[in-house]
């Protein structure tokens, strides 16, 4: 392993002069599961290793009337245990409870698992459904970006030279909101999705109407795919076999997978839609309570 620095900064200011002095040679530490992995196989030359563990924006968690916010070093362990999130945001805790294992989840975060920007990545689609902004800080100044446009490719993300992902937010759910998300795995806990689909839905007051949805993709493309066209589709349609069929065939379209030693093009596609009909449907439970 190449020898590096270990730097433990207080605040966002100082994390971010450092990764800004060594560019692409420095990383954040949080967790570290992909970190120390990457370092040790020399897929990273670091000359710095900036632990954020010490600076309190990026490792609170804050549930209040504007909605969710999870600070970017936060492990899964964090966000799933706190009644709250799981009452009022139950796709979150879907995600981050299947993470790894119980041990890297004690490690881990949804920030990690959102900047490693693995197309698998069972964080993300759940993030991306409930609209959730990505709050960056950086030399520049601070910005923020809709986490469906926060990864650009496998392992490359928005982020420019010094900057850093702060938090992640999300909105109060609306009335009649419900969200859930699933994978395809070939085995039963710590392995990487075939595919996964996020589904959001806001029913109307008799809870048999979409108002409108959200659907995210996972593992069928080179990053998360938001899959507008399929989501927009059930808007002011009736809750019915015929609708999220329909939704279900256009998220299929929008899925772009290669063949790899985990599936074929044909069987990705196929998944994608049979796991959007079922997520629809548990997203429809959810949001009648």
């Amino acid at each position: 392993m190449h020898p590096f620095a270990y730097v433990a900064p207080s605040t966002v200011e100082e994390a971010v002069a450092v990764l800004d002095e060594h560019g692409d040679r420095a990383r954040p530490l949080a967790g570290g599961t992909d970190l120390l992995v990457k370092a040790r196989a020399n897929v990273w030359e670091l000359d710095a290793v900036v632990d954020i563990k010490n600076i309190p924006e990026l490792m609170k968690l804050t549930v209040d009337s504007d909605g969710l916010t999870i600070g970017a070093g936060l492990p899964c362990y964090r966000v799933y245990e706190n009644s709250e999130v799981a009452a009022n945001y139950p796709c979150i805790v879907d995600g981050a409870s299947i993470i790894g294992g119980t041990q890297i989840q004690s490690r881990a975060g949804l920030g990690g698992n959102l900047c490693n920007a693995a197309p698998s990545g069972d964080g993300i689609p759940p993030l991306i459904v409930h609209s959730a902004i990505a709050h960056i800080s950086g030399p520049a100044g601070n910005r923020d970006i809709a986490v469906e446009d926060f990864c650009t490719g496998p392992s490359r993300t928005v982020l420019k030279k010094g900057e850093l992902l702060v938090s992640i937010s999300m909105p109060k759910p609306a009335d009649n909101f419900g969200a859930a998300y699933t994978r395809f795995i070939p085995r039963n806990e710590m392995d990487i999705a075939v595919a996964g689909v996020a589904v959001s839905v806001v029913l109307d007051s008799s809870g048999k109407q979409f108002e409108s949805a959200r659907i995210a993709l996972a593992s069928v493309g080179p990053a998360p795919i938001l899959a507008s066209a399929a989501g927009d589709s059930l808007g002011g349609k009736a809750v019915s076999e015929e609708s999220i069929a329909s939704a279900a065939a256009l998220a299929r379209d929008a899925a772009t997978p290669i063949t790899d030693m985990r599936g074929t093009i044909e069987q990705r596609k196929q998944l994608v839609e049979v796991l959007t009909s079922r997520m629809v449907n548990q997203a429809v439970e959810r949001a009648r309570g």
